[in-house]
């Protein structure tokens, strides 16, 4: 299995001749790099297109995913959630309000998380798919992972069948990668008794809801690098039902992008009065950007401390006996992480 950078696939594909290509969603990120969200969509489809026998599993509630569907010769399959997920009320950050078609704003019979969710056209019809593998219960949602019931569509009777799947990862987008992981598997050819035990089984890593523990602290990084993977982090840190300590960390180097105005369009405000939260610690050379963000958001402004250097922000998260999350974007979440395996006697992220 192999993670494919978007802006790449159509150099990587005719090298590897892929027979399952699975596209996950698409939100905005690194616009320096990228520019507009179609433009990522359209060099996924151009990689798709040099290998026409490869079966593409496609997220039928994405309307940018689902449109690659259109214009490919390949066999199409689809996955989704087929229940709401969260509060049902217009995504305030979507990067796929309008139809592609013809610009009118997309109806939903239900949301899930941004844009994704049962998105129809109301003037065009150009709407979600049904999906041959679908979340059709949530089952459990919790700091140690996911339950959800798999409804698997049947050819021969058009009946979905389902099974019971947890996921040891907590958070909506990681249930979508589960059943992202299940389609993808099962085009491939394994079983679904092979492929449903191992997803229990799966542990957070490399900055991805990755934890550490620090002299009996836990310390739990959650990588953000866009508005609406900052929404989701910030979203789970909300439902911690116990004191902790938050550290934002913010880099604007290559592999970050050079532009950080996406942090005024992610939610901060959604956890600037949660009364949970005890101090917060900014980080990172762009850390006063991030200051003024939080001041902007009406963070208490006397709970945030500005600590530029790393090895100081570690000595005052030990300090503390609270729990921290820590929400850095790409680059600061490598040095933090380096930072956080010495202290802890962990590996470089390739060993583990």
């Amino acid at each position: 299995v192999i993670e494919c950078d978007e802006g790449a696939l159509h150099q990587v594909v005719p090298l590897i001749h892929p027979k399952v290509i699975v596209v996950t969603n698409l939100f905005r990120d690194q616009l320096d790099r990228y520019g507009e969200i179609t433009h990522t969509r359209d060099a996924i489809r151009k990689g798709i297109k040099l290998v026409p026998d490869a079966k593409i599993v496609l997220n039928a509630d994405d309307s940018l995913v689902a449109s690659l569907a259109e214009d490919i010769p390949n066999a199409v399959i689809w996955y989704g959630c087929n229940v709401p997920l969260g509060e049902q009320k217009d995504a305030e950050i979507s990067d796929a309000k309008y139809c592609l078609h013809c610009g009118t704003a997309y109806t939903y019979r239900w949301h899930t998380y941004a844009h994704l969710g049962a998105f129809e056209c109301p003037k065009c019809g150009y709407r979600r798919q049904d999906p041959d593998a679908a979340v059709t219960k949530v089952t459990k949602s919790g700091a140690d992972g996911t339950g959800f019931v798999l409804g698997l569509l049947d050819k021969k009777t058009g009946e979905l069948k389902e099974h019971d799947v947890f996921v040891g990862l907590p958070a909506p987008y990681n249930m979508y990668n589960a059943l992202a992981a299940i389609t993808g598997g099962l085009c491939f050819g394994l079983s679904l008794s092979e492929i449903v035990p191992s997803l229990a089984d799966v542990h957070s890593s490399f900055g991805r809801m990755e934890t550490f523990d620090l002299g009996g602290k836990r310390v739990q990084m959650i990588l953000v690098k866009n508005p609406t993977g900052c929404n989701q982090a910030m979203g789970y840190v909300k439902s911690i039902d116990e004191d902790f300590n938050l550290v934002f960390a913010l880099n604007d180097r290559t592999a970050d992008g050079h532009d950080i105005s996406w942090i005024w369009d992610a939610d901060h405000e959604m956890i600037a009065d949660d009364p949970h939260v005890k101090q917060i610690y900014v980080t990172g050379d762009r850390a006063e950007d991030m200051q003024l963000r939080l001041k902007y958001a009406d963070f208490d402004t006397k709970k945030i401390t500005l600590v530029k250097d790393q090895t100081e922000l570690l000595s005052k998260i030990k300090e503390s006996t609270l729990p921290v999350f820590m929400l850095p974007n790409y680059t600061s979440m490598l040095s933090l992480r380096k930072l956080l395996s010495d202290a802890t006697g962990g590996e470089d992220f390739w060993k583990g």
